[in-house]
């Protein structure tokens, strides 16, 4: 199949009618990002904007609401002609916490945008070289910098003004499409220059007879070929040079150039920046890694938007992403001499995602989409717990030690969840007292186990003996796998000792999530601790009501159905509930309660399906009110569990892994695991 070539003219009445775009890297990225849908998010206390487009896909970016905010701020203000156009972007962060894959991510959806066919960006040609003489066997030459036909056609005479005269009379813009076009206008990069000045002098300065050397053609969307998206990844001192960047003078060409003054002998295509030239997206990664006068070539692009060599000039019109880990960002700022650079940059600090519910999402990353199957071929079984304590483990390092929030406090609040008394504000209080500390790593979240870590952890536990044989991955199993890592990887004393201190909340954020599991798996039923406290909720609801009768029977109208109900008011059950929460009085119990009936007046009006399950406090104590009562003549359900010598025992033992391996997903091994571990004492309170 042959490629599709079109004239100028074809080109130009495309542009006029609007299934062609002339506009600059930073407007085409911002229509791509801003032209899907856009919503508003409450994070951490504060309303942000969540950018569809970043949140499709098989694999996506989670989380980075602050991060994806700021560069899209960037960018319209770049494409609105700001400050921000002679700037590059640099996301700085530790290693693991997703700067590159949201640069990889962003470039994959560019790709994917620009090859539509209303989005496709076109560059020229010029065709028939060899007839003018001093070209050689050179027969045609694309523009190195895939400048962008509109270029040439405002460049089309030596006289500006006639070139503008020209889209009005033969191209038919109006007024207001020539002063559009122009807020784009750039000279022509310098080989493009001089060759169409050769074709001027060729053809006696006949514009018809010029544009018959000149072919449109669509620009190649190849990644590999790192045309319209490119990455430069930092190399070592020694090979890498300024060449890599720019491009260099090439033999092959000098061999059919007669005129040693022609441009064209350099071949910008050798470099990484000319490929990206033409409105597409230039990823630097680890910038300051680079040697100084790699660095020093970067400070000159990103300022001046063009390829320099030797004096001549290709002007570029690219998108400059960059990422650098925080080590070697300050290692960069602690030499004073290298600060312009810095001056130049938008710098975004990433930090790591503290939100657990989200971290789920990244912890199935982590995990593997792929059904999994042991050193023997053998499928292998994934805990149902496994998800959760892993991402509570990591999130718990990732959050800052603070006076006025506990750990888990800070945990609960910072994926939207109720704290007890402690409101988000408080939350954002700490977040902006630490976003106070020049230094970074002190900020929230900037600090903790990242996505490579906990990856590790996880292989870890995979390679594991005990879980090959048990043909399981056991949640419990990856505290170990995370203190190993915690030992082995990370090196600064202090973060190893936070971290493992972080590893027993986790631990008994897991005992607490266990305590569930057995309810629900002694209730025959997935949601049966769900169903005890909301009954809790609704009889502290109806416990004053006026139309409660001497039965004691409340009647309500449920609001996730809507269908009326009646419940019986047990006020024992109550009153047993707060005294687990270690409410003793009858004032603490009313300022608990009424704290509840706010929670459930705001929450419910917003989503119906609230069930108060994120209220760890509430949910323990039911928990305990409930196991902790006589169970089959032991006295509880552990004594029942722990003590199998007698017939109805062990049919209650039978009977739960039963429920476990047919409604809670876990296989015998995780059944049996978890039983154990819930019969004993461990990551008690």
């Amino acid at each position: 199949m042959t490629q599709k070539i079109w004239t100028l003219h074809d080109h130009l009445s495309a542009v006029k009618e609007g299934t062609r775009r002339f506009e600059n890297a930073f407007q085409g990225v911002a229509r791509m990002i801003l032209e899907d849908e856009i919503e508003k998010v409450v994070v951490n206390g504060k309303t942000t904007y969540d950018f569809r487009i970043f949140r499709t896909g098989r694999k996506h970016t989670i989380g980075m609401y602050d991060e994806i905010n700021s560069f899209v701020s960037f960018v319209k203000d770049a494409a609105e002609g700001g400050s921000s156009k002679e700037m590059a972007y640099v996301l700085v962060g530790e290693p693991g916490n997703g700067k590159t894959f949201f640069v990889e991510l962003l470039c994959a959806k560019y790709r994917s945008f620009l090859s539509q066919d209303a989005n496709r960006r076109y560059t020229f040609r010029f065709v028939n070289m060899d007839r003018l003489g001093h070209y050689g066997k050179i027969a045609s030459i694309e523009s190195q910098t895939y400048e962008d036909p509109m270029i040439l056609a405002m460049n089309l005479y030596e006289d500006r003004e006639e070139s503008i005269r020209f889209l009005t009379e033969k191209a038919g813009f109006s007024d207001k499409d020539v002063e559009n076009a122009l807020e784009n206008y750039r000279p022509m990069g310098a080989c493009s220059g001089y060759i169409w000045n050769d074709i001027r002098v060729h053809a006696d300065g006949d514009p018809e007879e010029m544009l018959k050397y000149v072919e449109i053609i669509p620009v190649p969307m190849s990644e590999s070929l790192g045309t319209v998206t490119g990455k430069y990844p930092a190399k070592d001192k020694i090979t890498s040079s300024a060449v890599d960047l720019l491009g260099e003078e090439s033999i092959q060409r000098l061999l059919h150039i007669t005129d040693t003054n022609n441009p064209y002998r350099f071949d910008l295509r050798r470099g990484a920046l000319a490929r990206v030239a033409g409105g597409g997206i230039h990823f630097s990664d680890e910038i300051f890694k680079n040697k100084k006068d790699l660095v020093q070539v970067y400070l000159g692009v990103i300022q001046n938007r063009a390829i320099e060599i030797d004096g001549f000039k290709w002007p570029i019109d690219t998108l400059i992403i960059a990422t650098s880990n925080n080590s070697e960002f300050n290692r960069f700022l602690a030499e004073r001499e290298e600060a312009p650079i810095v001056d130049r940059c938008r710098i975004c600090y990433v930090s790591h995602n503290t939100n657990y519910r989200m971290q789920e999402g990244l912890t199935a990353y982590a995990i593997g989409s792929e059904s999994k199957t042991t050193l023997l071929k053998e499928s292998l079984h994934q805990d149902p717990n496994l998800n959760y304590a892993a991402s509570t483990a990591v999130v718990l390092t990732r959050l800052p030690r603070s006076e006025k929030l506990t750990a888990i406090e800070m945990m609960k609040l910072a994926a939207g969840e109720v704290a007890g008394e402690k409101s988000i504000k408080t939350l954002a209080e700490v977040i902006d007292t630490l976003s106070q500390d020049p230094d970074i790593t002190k900020r929230f979240g900037q600090k903790g186990l990242g996505h490579r870590n906990l990856g590790r952890a996880i292989q870890l536990l995979v390679e594991n003996s005990e879980t090959n044989e048990g043909r399981c991955m056991i949640a419990y199993d990856v505290f170990r796998t995370m203190e190993r890592v915690i030992l082995d990887y990370v090196v600064d004393q202090n973060d190893r000792a936070k971290f493992l201190e972080d590893l027993k909340i986790a631990r008994g954020l897991y005992r607490e999530r266990i305590m569930t599991e057995m309810f629900n798996a002694y209730m025959d039923e997935p949601y049966a601790i769900r169903k005890d406290v909301m009954n809790y909720v609704n009889m502290i609801i109806g416990i004053d009501a006026e139309n409660l009768g001497p039965d004691r029977m409340w009647k309500y109208k449920d609001p996730q159905t809507g269908e009326l109900r009646a419940l019986k008011i047990d006020e024992r059950y109550v009153k047993s509930v707060e005294e687990r929460i270690g409410l003793k009085t009858e004032e603490q119990r009313e300022s608990f309660r009424t704290s509840i009936r706010k929670i459930y007046g705001q929450k419910i009006s917003m989503d119906p399906n609230y069930d108060f399950m994120d209220n760890l406090e509430l949910v323990k104590a039911v928990t305990d009110v409930r196991l902790k009562s006589d169970i089959a003549g032991a006295g509880s359900l552990i004594g029942a569990l722990a003590n199998r010598t007698n017939e109805e025992n062990q049919k209650l033992y039978d009977r739960m892994i039963s429920t476990m391996l047919g409604k809670l997903g876990y296989c015998r091994t995780c059944a049996q695991k978890t039983i154990e571990y819930f019969c004993t004492q461990v990551d008690e309170g």
